[in-house]
C-alpha cells in the first residue's frame, strides 16, 4: 500500500477533525485531571454517534466492516485533540479477541454491544515493561480467575476484559464479564485513561485460547492496539508540532519573530521530520494487518510514534518558555498523555525487544 490515504480515506480524516475540533476543548479536558474515575463523556458519545466503535467489526455484527487504516485515521484525530477516554483502543482490542479467537457463542454475545458502544471492553494483560509477562498476575483454574490484573486501562469502566492468565504454567487467554468484579482505581496524572487493577477471587471465565497458542493471541492484540495507539500518539504529536510553529512566528524577543532563531527553527524542523515518519509507518502498519510481517510493522510503528510524541511534548512545552508550564495554556495535557501512551502497550523496550527479534529472524 502507498504511505498515502485514498479519497475516501480522506474524507474519514476530514470529518472527524472538524466534528472533534467542534466538540472538544481543554476546558472540557482540564477538570477531569483532578477526578478519579471520570471520562470525557463528550467524546464517547460522539464515537457511538459516529459509528467509529463499529469501524473495524464485521458487518455481521453491527461493524461497518472497515479495518484498522480507517480506525487508525480516526484515533490520529483523536490524538490531536486528547480525547478524554481511552475506549476506542481498548473496545477494539477487546472486539478483536473475541472475533478471532472466540467461539460463535461469544462473539454473538458480545460484538454486536461493543460494536454500538453499549458496552465497553478493556485488555488486562500486564502495564509497563513487560505486558506479556510469563507468570501473570491473575490464575486461571476450572472456569474461574483469581488474583489481580493490574493497571489496566479502561478497567474503571470496563464491562468485559480479555484477561491473560496462568493455568499451572501454562498461559491462558480467558474472557470474563467484569459485572461484580472488584475495582481498585490507580490514580495517575492522566486520570482519563481510567486505570484499574482488577481484582478476581473465583470469577467465571472462559477460555478461548492457551498455551503458546493464548501467547501469540495476545500478541497479535497487543499489536492492534498498538497500532491504534501509535496513530494517537502521532495525532498528538502534529498538533503540538502546528502549536509550536504558530507561536513561533507570532512570539517575539529581541524585536523579532523567535522562530528567526536557529534554535527553535530547527527544532520545529526536527518535529517535522519525526512527525512524517511517525506518520508514514504507522500508516504502512495499518496496512500490513493481517500479514505475516505485522507484528514488526506495529513495532515500527509503535516505537517511532512514541519518540515522536514524547519529543513533541516536551519541546513544544520549552519552545513557549514559561507559560509552557501554566494550568490554562494546557499543553501539559498533551505531556501527561504522551507519557500515558507510552506505557500502556508496552514500553518502548519491549517494542524494541520484538523488533530486533523479528528481525534477527527474518535475517537468519
Amino acid at each position: 500500500m502507498t504511505i498515502l490515504h485514498d479519497e475516501g480515506q480522506q474524507a474519514i480524516a476530514t470529518e472527524s477533525r472538524r466534528i472533534l475540533e467542534a466538540r472538544i476543548g481543554k476546558d472540557d479536558l482540564l477538570p477531569l485531571l483532578e477526578r478519579t474515575g471520570e471520562y470525557h463523556r463528550g467524546f464517547w458519545d460522539i464515537a457511538k454517534e459516529q459509528g467509529w466503535t463499529a469501524l473495524a467489526l464485521p458487518e455481521v455484527y453491527g461493524g461497518l466492516g472497515l479495518g484498522l487504516v480507517e480506525l487508525g485515521l480516526i484515533a490520529h484525530q483523536a490524538g490531536r485533540v486528547l480525547s478524554g477516554a481511552p475506549f476506542l483502543t481498548s473496545s477494539y482490542g477487546a472486539a478483536k479477541a473475541i472475533e478471532l479467537f472466540g467461539t460463535d457463542a461469544q462473539k454473538q454475545r458480545w460484538l454486536s454491544s461493543l460494536a454500538s458502544g453499549e458496552i465497553v471492553g478493556a485488555v488486562a494483560f500486564a502495564a509497563g515493561a513487560d505486558p506479556l509477562p510469563a507468570t501473570p498476575g491473575a490464575a486461571f483454574t476450572s472456569g474461574r480467575l483469581d488474583g489481580v490484573a493490574k493497571s489496566v486501562a479502561a478497567g474503571l469502566a470496563a464491562d468485559v476484559a480479555v484477561v491473560l492468565a496462568d493455568e499451572a504454567g501454562t498461559p491462558v487467554l480467558a474472557l470474563v464479564d467484569l459485572a461484580g468484579v472488584e475495582r481498585s482505581a490507580v490514580e495517575s496524572f492522566d486520570n482519563s485513561r481510567l486505570i484499574a487493577d482488577l481484582c478476581f477471587a473465583a470469577t467465571p471465565a472462559e477460555a478461548i485460547a492457551t498455551g503458546q497458542a493464548a501467547r501469540d493471541a495476545a500478541l497479535q492484540i497487543l499489536a492492534l492496539q498498538a497500532v491504534v495507539t501509535a496513530h494517537e500518539q502521532t495525532g498528538g504529536a502534529e498538533a503540538l508540532m502546528e502549536i509550536a510553529r504558530d507561536y513561533a512566528v507570532t512570539r517575539k524577543a529581541f524585536g523579532q519573530p523567535i522562530g528567526a532563531f536557529q534554535s527553535i527553527k530547527h527544532r520545529i524542523a526536527e518535529l517535522y521530520g519525526l512527525v512524517e515518519l511517525a506518520r508514514a509507518n504507522c500508516i504502512h502498519a495499518a496496512a500490513r494487518e493481517g500479514q505475516a510481517d505485522f507484528v514488526t510493522a506495529a513495532a515500527a510503528a509503535r516505537l517511532s510514534a512514541t519518540e515522536a510524541y514524547d519529543t513533541a511534548a516536551r519541546d513544544c512545552v520549552q519552545i513557549h518558555g514559561g507559560i509552557g508550564v501554566t494550568w490554562e495554556i494546557g499543553l501539559h495535557l498533551h505531556l501527561r498523555r504522551s507519557r500515558s501512551l507510552a506505557l500502556e502497550q508496552g514500553n518502548s523496550f519491549f517494542w524494541e525487544d520484538i523488533l530486533v527479534d523479528r528481525l534477527a529472524g527474518e535475517a537468519a
